[in-house]
């Protein structure tokens, strides 16, 4: 079954995010507004000619398990390795964070300020639609966010987790995202992340957490040119 993850980004895309897709039957991507993340249905040999038609130039796109040079017309601006972490850890017995906020279309442009800020990856205006997200508020500010986005099969991605600065160290996104691996794994669900290849904290608390390692795959950012 976790071969669903191995591409997860198409098996979302194609599958139950494709109400929010666009494109055709071997290249998608999230429409304009959701977060900047392209599918292929053969990663390894990816259709970018089929998926042009519905990129503007200029636009920035994240893409996983692609290498070898950049088709005409297109060009690489990043590239690393990420990591996929499967949970594998016991049930919280409690939601840790009752005051979580379930963030809604109200707050999706302090969601997406939070997320300029502090880069917990690609965001978009619309992302919170693709799952549930909730906040930490102060004073009517959101400081902290976590929530879910694909989905394949029973599993399900934790993403968006991130604090403003001046408020990281005092647990709020390790008591979001056990909050929302409590509701998953009440649904049927397994949560599983995406976690940069050098980013060694963030892994580290994800396992302490529960998460296993599953795989490593590239990620690029590509942009038409």
């Amino acid at each position: 079954m976790k071969h669903l993850l191995d591409n997860v980004l198409w098996n979302c895309l194609s599958g139950p995010h494709s109400r929010f897709a666009v494109g055709t039957a071997t290249a998608r991507r999230y429409a304009p507004g959701f977060s900047p993340i392209v599918g292929f249905a053969t990663p390894h040999q990816p259709d970018f000619a089929a998926l042009a038609p519905y990129c503007e130039l200029g636009e920035h796109f994240y893409c996983d398990d692609w290498s070898g040079p950049a088709p005409d017309g297109w060009q690489v601006e990043f590239e690393s390795t990420m990591f996929k972490l499967v949970w594998e850890g016991e049930t919280p017995e409690v939601d840790d964070v009752p005051e979580a906020v379930a963030l809604e279309a109200e707050h999706a442009e302090q969601a997406l300020e939070l997320a300029t800020l502090t880069h917990p990856g690609p965001f978009g205006l619309r992302t919170l639609e693709l799952g549930e997200y909730f906040g930490i508020f102060e004073d009517e500010r959101l400081v902290a966010m976590a929530g879910e986005r694909f989905q394949a099969g029973p599993f399900r991605e934790i993403s968006g987790v991130c604090t403003r600065p001046e408020f990281q160290g005092r647990g709020h996104a390790r008591r979001l995202m056990r909050k929302l691996i409590l509701r998953q794994l009440e649904r049927g669900e397994t949560p599983f992340l995406h976690v940069m290849h050098d980013n060694l904290l963030a892994r580290g608390l994800y396992e302490r957490m529960g998460f296993v390692y599953y795989r490593e795959s590239v990620v690029r950012v590509v942009a038409r040119s």
